[in-house]
Protein backbone atom coordinates (compact mmCIF):
# COMPACT_ATOMS: atom_id res chain seq x y z
CA UNK A 1 0.00 0.00 0.00
CA UNK A 2 1.50 3.38 -1.11
CA UNK A 3 0.35 6.52 0.57
CA UNK A 4 -0.10 9.64 -1.29
CA UNK A 5 -0.04 13.01 0.86
CA UNK A 6 -2.56 15.55 0.13
CA UNK A 7 -1.61 18.68 1.25
CA UNK A 8 -3.52 21.68 1.24
CA UNK A 9 -4.56 25.49 2.66
CA UNK A 10 -7.57 26.43 2.81
CA UNK A 11 -9.97 29.49 4.10
CA UNK A 12 -12.92 29.19 2.91
CA UNK A 13 -13.27 25.60 2.36
CA UNK A 14 -13.05 25.32 -1.45
CA UNK A 15 -9.93 23.59 -1.58
CA UNK A 16 -10.69 21.71 1.52
CA UNK A 17 -13.11 19.87 -0.16
CA UNK A 18 -10.95 20.09 -3.29
CA UNK A 19 -8.39 17.89 -1.78
CA UNK A 20 -11.34 15.74 -0.09
CA UNK A 21 -12.22 14.72 -3.50
CA UNK A 22 -8.65 14.46 -4.77
CA UNK A 23 -7.98 12.02 -1.92
CA UNK A 24 -11.32 10.03 -2.87
CA UNK A 25 -9.72 10.00 -6.42
CA UNK A 26 -6.75 8.25 -4.95
CA UNK A 27 -8.55 5.89 -2.99
CA UNK A 28 -10.14 4.47 -5.76
CA UNK A 29 -6.87 2.98 -6.93
CA UNK A 30 -6.27 -0.40 -5.56
CA UNK A 31 -2.93 0.21 -3.44
CA UNK A 32 -3.41 3.39 -2.94
CA UNK A 33 -4.39 5.40 0.40
CA UNK A 34 -4.72 9.29 0.59
CA UNK A 35 -2.83 11.30 4.25
CA UNK A 36 -4.55 14.63 4.27
CA UNK A 37 -2.63 17.74 5.82
CA UNK A 38 -3.43 21.16 5.94
CA UNK A 39 -0.68 24.31 7.40
CA UNK A 40 -1.21 26.71 9.72
CA UNK A 41 -2.22 30.17 8.67
CA UNK A 42 0.55 33.03 9.53
CA UNK A 43 0.22 36.33 11.55
CA UNK A 44 1.85 39.41 11.18
CA UNK A 45 1.92 39.70 14.72
CA UNK A 46 5.01 37.92 15.69
CA UNK A 47 3.80 36.35 19.11
CA UNK A 48 1.26 35.24 17.81
CA UNK A 49 1.17 31.37 17.68
CA UNK A 50 -1.71 28.30 16.36
CA UNK A 51 -2.26 25.55 18.30
CA UNK A 52 0.05 22.27 17.71
CA UNK A 53 -3.21 20.57 16.84
CA UNK A 54 -5.97 22.26 14.46
CA UNK A 55 -9.05 22.71 16.57
CA UNK A 56 -10.91 20.88 13.19
CA UNK A 57 -10.68 19.25 10.32
CA UNK A 58 -6.67 17.58 8.84
CA UNK A 59 -3.78 17.84 10.80
CA UNK A 60 -1.02 20.37 9.95
CA UNK A 61 1.61 18.64 8.24
CA UNK A 62 5.22 17.83 9.14
CA UNK A 63 8.27 17.22 6.90
CA UNK A 64 8.11 13.72 7.73
CA UNK A 65 4.81 13.78 5.72
CA UNK A 66 6.46 14.71 2.56
CA UNK A 67 9.41 12.44 2.85
CA UNK A 68 7.47 9.21 3.88
CA UNK A 69 4.84 10.04 0.86
CA UNK A 70 5.12 8.21 -2.39
CA UNK A 71 3.38 11.23 -4.48
CA UNK A 72 1.83 14.80 -3.24
CA UNK A 73 -0.86 16.52 -4.25
CA UNK A 74 -0.61 20.46 -3.30
CA UNK A 75 -3.53 22.80 -3.11
CA UNK A 76 -4.13 26.51 -2.04
CA UNK A 77 -6.46 29.24 -3.10
CA UNK A 78 -5.26 31.94 -5.37
CA UNK A 79 -3.60 35.17 -3.80
CA UNK A 80 -2.85 37.75 -6.30
CA UNK A 81 -2.36 34.99 -9.20
CA UNK A 82 0.19 33.45 -6.25
CA UNK A 83 -0.07 30.44 -3.64
CA UNK A 84 -1.16 31.76 -0.52
CA UNK A 85 1.44 32.51 2.19
CA UNK A 86 0.82 29.98 4.40
CA UNK A 87 1.77 27.56 1.95
CA UNK A 88 4.55 29.23 0.54
CA UNK A 89 6.10 29.66 3.81
CA UNK A 90 5.54 25.85 4.97
CA UNK A 91 7.32 25.11 1.64
CA UNK A 92 10.16 27.75 2.04
CA UNK A 93 10.89 25.44 5.40
CA UNK A 94 11.71 22.48 3.64
CA UNK A 95 15.36 23.02 2.45
CA UNK A 96 15.90 19.97 4.66
CA UNK A 97 14.45 17.72 2.38
CA UNK A 98 16.18 19.20 -0.69
CA UNK A 99 19.37 19.13 0.48
CA UNK A 100 18.66 15.31 0.77
CA UNK A 101 16.73 14.81 -2.39
CA UNK A 102 13.82 12.89 -0.87
CA UNK A 103 11.41 13.89 -3.03
CA UNK A 104 13.40 13.56 -6.11
CA UNK A 105 11.04 10.83 -8.46
CA UNK A 106 8.08 11.42 -6.49
CA UNK A 107 5.30 12.69 -8.92
CA UNK A 108 3.32 15.54 -8.00
CA UNK A 109 -0.34 17.72 -8.47
CA UNK A 110 -1.43 20.56 -7.95
CA UNK A 111 -4.78 22.41 -7.67
CA UNK A 112 -6.73 25.49 -6.87
CA UNK A 113 -9.58 27.43 -5.94
CA UNK A 114 -10.06 31.08 -7.62
CA UNK A 115 -12.55 33.97 -6.58
CA UNK A 116 -13.46 34.69 -10.15
CA UNK A 117 -12.92 32.88 -14.01
CA UNK A 118 -9.99 34.90 -14.72
CA UNK A 119 -8.37 35.22 -11.05
CA UNK A 120 -4.84 33.37 -11.73
CA UNK A 121 -5.99 30.27 -11.24
CA UNK A 122 -3.40 29.18 -14.11
CA UNK A 123 -0.58 30.85 -12.83
CA UNK A 124 -0.89 29.49 -8.95
CA UNK A 125 -1.02 26.11 -10.45
CA UNK A 126 2.07 26.96 -12.44
CA UNK A 127 3.46 29.17 -8.49
CA UNK A 128 3.09 25.60 -6.90
CA UNK A 129 4.50 23.51 -9.20
CA UNK A 130 7.69 25.66 -9.07
CA UNK A 131 9.37 24.50 -5.50
CA UNK A 132 8.19 20.88 -6.55
CA UNK A 133 10.23 21.18 -9.89
CA UNK A 134 13.40 21.96 -7.74
CA UNK A 135 12.86 19.09 -5.18
CA UNK A 136 12.86 16.92 -8.82
CA UNK A 137 9.71 15.98 -8.31
CA UNK A 138 7.25 15.07 -10.93
CA UNK A 139 4.27 16.79 -12.12
CA UNK A 140 1.34 15.04 -12.94
CA UNK A 141 -1.36 16.96 -15.18
CA UNK A 142 -4.94 16.80 -16.73
CA UNK A 143 -4.86 15.26 -19.92
CA UNK A 144 -7.87 16.12 -22.63
CA UNK A 145 -8.92 12.84 -22.41
CA UNK A 146 -10.82 14.16 -19.45
CA UNK A 147 -14.27 14.87 -21.11
CA UNK A 148 -15.15 17.61 -18.46
CA UNK A 149 -11.75 19.72 -19.19
CA UNK A 150 -13.20 20.65 -22.90
CA UNK A 151 -17.05 20.77 -21.79
CA UNK A 152 -16.18 22.86 -18.07
CA UNK A 153 -18.22 26.34 -17.57
CA UNK A 154 -15.97 26.85 -14.60
CA UNK A 155 -12.59 25.54 -13.01
CA UNK A 156 -10.37 23.13 -14.69
CA UNK A 157 -6.68 23.29 -16.29
CA UNK A 158 -4.21 20.81 -18.13
CA UNK A 159 -2.29 22.10 -15.44
CA UNK A 160 -4.22 20.94 -12.40
CA UNK A 161 -7.57 21.11 -10.74
CA UNK A 162 -9.22 24.22 -10.13
CA UNK A 163 -12.56 25.77 -8.78
CA UNK A 164 -14.32 29.37 -9.62
CA UNK A 165 -15.20 29.80 -5.71
CA UNK A 166 -16.96 33.33 -6.64
CA UNK A 167 -15.67 36.56 -5.00
CA UNK A 168 -17.25 35.32 -1.50
CA UNK A 169 -15.88 32.35 -2.17
CA UNK A 170 -19.85 31.04 -2.11
CA UNK A 171 -20.49 29.06 -5.40
CA UNK A 172 -20.38 25.36 -5.27
CA UNK A 173 -17.83 22.83 -6.71
CA UNK A 174 -19.37 22.13 -10.13
CA UNK A 175 -20.32 18.77 -11.02
CA UNK A 176 -17.30 18.72 -13.69
CA UNK A 177 -15.22 20.25 -11.22
CA UNK A 178 -16.36 17.31 -8.66
CA UNK A 179 -14.68 14.88 -11.65
CA UNK A 180 -11.24 16.61 -12.77
CA UNK A 181 -10.34 16.40 -8.71
CA UNK A 182 -11.28 13.46 -9.01
CA UNK A 183 -9.22 12.16 -12.02
CA UNK A 184 -6.25 14.03 -10.89
CA UNK A 185 -6.36 12.08 -7.90
CA UNK A 186 -6.30 8.97 -9.73
CA UNK A 187 -4.01 9.73 -12.29
CA UNK A 188 -1.21 10.72 -9.51
CA UNK A 189 -1.74 7.26 -7.66
CA UNK A 190 -1.57 5.13 -10.31
CA UNK A 191 1.82 7.65 -11.90
CA UNK A 192 2.91 6.97 -8.28
CA UNK A 193 2.65 3.15 -8.26
CA UNK A 194 3.67 2.96 -11.88
CA UNK A 195 6.49 4.85 -10.85
CA UNK A 196 7.40 2.28 -7.56
CA UNK A 197 8.21 5.31 -5.48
Amino acid sequence: MIEILVLYYSQGGAVKEMAQLIARGIESVKGAKARIRTVPKVSANCEATEPDIPASGAPYAELADLEECAGLALGSPTRFSNMAAPMKYFLDGTAGLWLKGALIGKPACVFTSTGSMHGGNETTLVTMMLPLMHHGMLIVGLPYSEPELSSTQSGGTPYGASHIGGAMDDKPITEDERKLCMALGKRLAETALKLGT
